[in-house]
């Protein structure tokens, strides 16, 4: 992991092995640009041969400080500064805003940051806050994506459901009219409050929606199916993943007041998820985990599909 992340600060609580330089309160962008390590640019040099031929329709992306190659990209590519993402987000999100996290991965090659939105929202009893989290990278390989993700505050359980209603999320390239694509993602974003109120709506939904213990297993089973031919060691590893879903919907202490009930199935598929560690622990699986805040969460989309089935 240490390998991955290269500066980043955090908020009271520790994320990603401890890594990164922690601060009490949540700083605003001037502060957190500098207490992440990105308060440097992004320059763009013409690329040549070892003996001087110049490579047209390509260029280097360096940074600044230290001359890092970051990446090679195409005449096309245009950057986005850091301090032009923080810029946005300040704008995004309005006065007072501040950054619970952010930081370079990979050498610099990419950069995220995570703000807290100042609307709090109870749901069906529970506290739930909206994050905007903003990634860039700037080795030619990745989008510029925001999107809003819902954190449910007593587990920090991520519920980022993919509802059919309303849109959570904003990505492009880098190319063409950056700034017209940020006003996009301005106006997309702006609907943030639409999300949260149809996940409101999906939410007491999933609350009505009881579930026997028999449905919960049939759940489980298709959320791990057996492939064929498997190994004993796959199988025991399936088994193994069945048995921490089933701890979690059975025994959370922060679910015990949530009846037998679909809600209650997605919140155990998502601390699974979110919290649980791989059966392989490669060491970048905290930030591909981070990454899918923006993403989404494939086995946590499919617990939510698996419920409004029926």
């Amino acid at each position: 992991m240490a390998a991955n992340v290269e500066t980043m600060f955090y908020t009271r609580q520790k994320p990603w092995h401890g890594l990164g330089t922690m601060v009490q309160e949540a700083p605003t962008s001037k502060d957190a640009l500098i207490l992440a390590g990105l308060d440097w640019q992004v320059i763009q040099k013409p690329i040549i041969t070892e003996d001087g031929i110049p490579i047209s329709g390509f260029k280097a992306n360096l940074r600044e400080t230290d001359n890092r190659v970051l990446g090679v990209v195409t005449d096309r590519y245009r950057t986005i500064q850091n301090h032009d993402a923080f810029a946005f987000t300040d704008s995004l999100l309005g006065e007072g805003v501040t950054y619970e996290t952010a930081g370079s991965l990979q050498n610099g090659r990419r950069v995220w940051m995570l703000a807290k939105l100042p609307q709090r929202y109870i749901i069906s009893g529970d506290e739930i806050t909206p994050y905007l989290v903003f990634m860039n990278a700037h080795d030619g390989t990745g989008a510029i994506k925001a999107a809003m993700t819902p954190i449910r505050v007593v587990c920090m359980n991520t519920l980022n459901l993919a509802l059919s209603t309303a849109k959570r999320s904003w990505s492009t390239n880098h190319v063409g009219d950056i700034r017209g694509k940020l006003e996009d993602a301005r106006y997309t974003l702006l609907y943030a409050d639409l999300y949260m109120q149809e996940l409101g709506k999906a939410i007491d939904k999933l609350n009505r929606q009881k579930l026997s213990d028999r449905k919960v297993y049939e759940y489980i089973d298709a959320l791990f199916p057996l492939v064929d031919n498997a190994s004993e060691q796959q199988k025991k590893n399936l088994q193994r993943m069945k048995e921490e879903v089933k701890v979690r919907y059975f025994e959370a202490p922060d679910l015990a007041h949530v009846g037998k009930n679909a809600y209650r199935f997605v919140n155990a598929v998502s601390d699974f998820a979110t919290h649980a560690k791989p059966l392989r622990e490669r060491a970048n699986y905290r930030e591909n985990l981070f990454a899918k805040t923006v993403d989404g969460n494939a086995m946590i989309d499919k617990a939510f599909d698996l419920v409004k089935a029926g």
